[in-house]
């Protein structure tokens, strides 16, 4: 690895980072804006998949999708169940831990997807019933993929971060980085999607993400990330942008990136971040799947076919290892079947929540080693 640390040139950065975004390359983009693709949620179907992907992997790493929420009363009514517990782990745990900011600087609250679905299953289901947050983790990760929230509110004055590159290998230091061969490093970036959702309307001055378009796509960039010149020339050519309540943005989690600086009076920024897992990658958290299947099925039953998918996806496993195989065999296939599996079977007979919460039990227990 020491080789990949010598190979950081910054003139190979400078010229990669210098591509420039063009109109052909992601043709259903209503607008191109400092280098990053915008898209209308409105009119996003399974037809963009192919080009969200390709935007992520061979393009600049980043794109928004505008009115990505169509119903704003379901992102209005998650951030009053976000303002609550933010209230009340203040006033019980005091200020937290933060990746890149100073604790008690920012308001953050981990694991936010399970604390919203067990505090209100119904805002819960409302709120991720979105074909567009499903469509975009599906177009880079395929199925099974693993969703996790944290939301992050900065009050005027927040600070930026520094410059970074994320989970998996984002989150070590230069030395951990470097136990891992070059291609893992090229490899780390296919198992995670990063995204956000605007649950304020946030001018530039409240210090939205700072991004650098193509950045991702340079292999030595988790090397590059921590060293002095590299963030200085992230500094000079990074791009921001406004966005408004309901638009969400993704971006590969090799993307250079770092949330600004509030410098506005009276604006108070807050985003629920999504990181999404490849079913065949860590996911960072651990959440109780389980619980949040058994707290929002009874919410299920109302809503629309692609909105259940969506619900179900975000809630469940939706991979079937690891499993203890000799108390959960293949069934009738090559793997057991999967917790997104049962729900999705429960619905389509009508199953009440006693005998799915029985069912998702069992499999529970059938997993255990």
């Amino acid at each position: 690895m020491k080789d990949l640390a010598a190979s950081c040139r910054t003139e190979a950065f400078r010229d990669l980072v210098a591509t420039e975004t063009r109109p052909e390359d992601c043709p259903s983009a209503i607008a191109i804006e400092k280098g990053i693709p915008l898209y209308d949620g409105a009119a996003a179907g399974p037809e963009l998949a192919e080009e969200w992907a390709a935007v992520i992997g061979q393009g600049p790493g980043v794109f928004v999708v505008k009115r990505a929420f169509a119903d704003l009363s379901a992102i209005d009514a998650a951030t009053e169940v976000f303002r609550d517990i933010i209230a009340r782990e203040r006033a019980t745990k005091g200020p937290g831990a933060d990746h890149f900011a100073a604790a008690g600087a920012n308001d953050r609250i981990w694991n936010s997807l399970q604390k919203l679905c067990l505090a209100a299953p119904g805002v819960y289901a409302r709120y991720m019933a979105n074909p567009v947050i499903d469509l975009a983790c599906r177009a880079w990760l395929g199925p099974g993929y693993q969703i996790a929230t944290q939301v992050n509110q900065v009050r005027p004055g927040g600070k930026a971060q520094a410059p970074h590159r994320d989970y998996h290998l984002g989150f070590m230091s230069a030395e951990q980085m470097a136990d891992y061969p070059a291609h893992i490093h090229t490899m780390a970036p296919a198992l995670v999607l990063q995204g956000g959702v605007a649950h304020s309307d946030m001018p530039v001055e409240s210090g939205t993400t700072k991004l650098l378009p193509h950045s991702q796509k340079f292999a030595e960039g988790y090397i590059a990330a921590t060293l002095p010149e590299f963030r200085a020339i992230f500094e000079e050519r990074c791009v921001q942008l406004p966005l408004e309540k309901g638009d969400a943005i993704f971006f590969s989690p090799a993307l250079f990136h770092a949330a600004g600086e509030n410098t506005t009076r009276d604006v108070t920024r807050m985003v629920n971040l999504i990181q999404t897992a490849h079913a065949f990658a860590r996911s960072m958290e651990s959440l109780d799947r389980r619980a949040m299947c058994k707290a929002v099925y009874p919410h299920l039953a109302a809503l629309g076919a692609e909105a259940r998918q969506a619900v179900i996806a975000a809630t469940a496993e939706g991979y079937p290892f690891p499993t203890n195989l000799d108390t959960d065999p293949p069934a009738g296939g090559l793997a057991p079947a999967t917790q997104a599996d049962l729900m999705a079977r429960a619905l389509e007979e009508g199953w009440d929540a006693e005998r799915l919460d029985g069912e998702l039990d069992r499999r529970s227990e059938a997993q255990r080693p």
